[in-house]
């Protein structure tokens, strides 16, 4: 295992809702009148929601607006103005954590599945916020609620090779702007119940730049063959329309404790020498399937929860609203565990040490 000084750290976390707040019962009756005439159980969609155990969400337009009919041109216009809003918030939040001007970023990653741009939300936040002219981009699209972590990964993987550099990684997500009001579907009905919309940014910094708080010691990503069809994005005329099997969290159970073991193992670890559980808020199923799969206490998803009730499931930014809680809470030595999973279907797994 590398000693702690020389490998990236986690210098901040900052994060960014949308103006627009809705409580779980205004939103479940807004899904009442979109799917009354659809032929839909209205009784199973209440079962849902209230099932989701979240409080209430951020929407990246008021809640009435949701009823109206429009293309998905509209739609991502609308993702191409918010996103860049409350990116540069996000983003400015964690620079502000980190005591940074925006010029010290060497390397911009930014992550989303929930709009397409040409050039993407990167190049408007290097714009936004001043950025020097010299700033790497990379854009990741298509990893849905792995983004976070993924992106975490990916930005600490730089800066081994630029330990002088600081990287920074912004995910935004506005789910709300994917839903299909024609679509009376179980999937979408999920989604209506259950994801909301936010940004989230991380400053890293490589081993010369990085001070206080977690390390990012290491990685590891797990791909499961022929599981396309769990998750992700079906292309239509109105936009995105959520694929989403109700085998997702057997899925994870069947993996989950194996993956985090061997990575674990890699580093002469165990589970129980993890004091920091950094798990994707997917929703109550996926963190009570977690829990059982690895043994965990109560407690040790307490963020996670906390997450999910006050702001859904909001994708690929969801871990690093939990990462942001949980970064404050470590001391000298411990181990944290960042973990997550989404389309391909697979699982990210980052190992953190304070």
């Amino acid at each position: 295992m590398p000693a702690t000084h020389s490998v990236p750290g986690v210098l901040s976390v900052g994060s960014a809702l949308p103006p627009h707040y809705a409580d779980q019962q205004a939103i479940l009756e807004a899904a009442r009148r979109f799917w009354k005439d659809a032929g839909l159980d209205l009784g199973k969609l209440d079962s849902l929601h209230r099932a989701t155990r979240v409080q209430g969400r951020y929407l990246a337009l008021p809640l009435e607006e949701y009823g109206r009919e429009v293309s998905f041109g509209r739609s991502n216009t609308t993702w191409l103005r918010v996103a860049t809003d409350v990116g540069a918030q996000a983003l400015q939040e964690a620079l502000a954590a980190a005591g940074l001007a925006a010029s010290a970023i060497d390397h911009l990653f930014f992550v989303t599945v929930t709009g397409v741009a040409t050039p993407n939300i990167d190049a408007r936040l290097i714009n936004r916020l001043e950025l020097r002219p010299d700033t790497r981009r990379t854009p990741m699209f298509g990893l849905g609620c792995l983004g976070g972590a993924t992106g975490l990964a990916r930005a600490a993987d730089y800066l081994r090779a630029f330990p002088d550099h600081v990287a920074a990684l912004v995910a935004v997500e506005l789910c709300s702007l994917t839903l299909q009001r024609e679509d009376a579907s179980m999937a979408n009905s999920i989604a209506s119940a259950l994801f909301g919309d936010g940004a989230a940014a991380v400053i890293l910094g490589g081993a010369h730049r990085a001070e206080n708080g977690p390390r990012v010691v290491d990685s590891r990503s797990v791909f499961y063959p022929e599981t396309e069809s769990v998750m992700g994005w079906e292309t239509i005329d109105t936009g995105f329309k959520l694929v989403l099997s109700p085998k997702v969290p057997q899925v994870i159970g069947e993996h989950i404790a194996g993956d985090v073991d061997r990575f674990l193992a890699s580093h002469g670890l165990r589970r129980e020498q993890i004091r920091h559980w950094v798990c994707h808020p997917g929703g109550p199923k996926i963190l009570e399937v977690i829990q059982a799969a690895l043994g965990l206490g109560d407690a040790a998803l307490e963020a996670s929860w906390r997450t999910l009730a006050e702001v859904g499931n909001v994708s690929s930014a969801s871990v690093l609203f939990v990462l942001q809680q949980v970064r404050e809470q470590g001391a000298p030595g411990d181990y944290g565990l960042v973990l997550a999973m989404g389309p391909g279907f697979g699982t990210e797994l980052v190992l953190l040490r304070w």
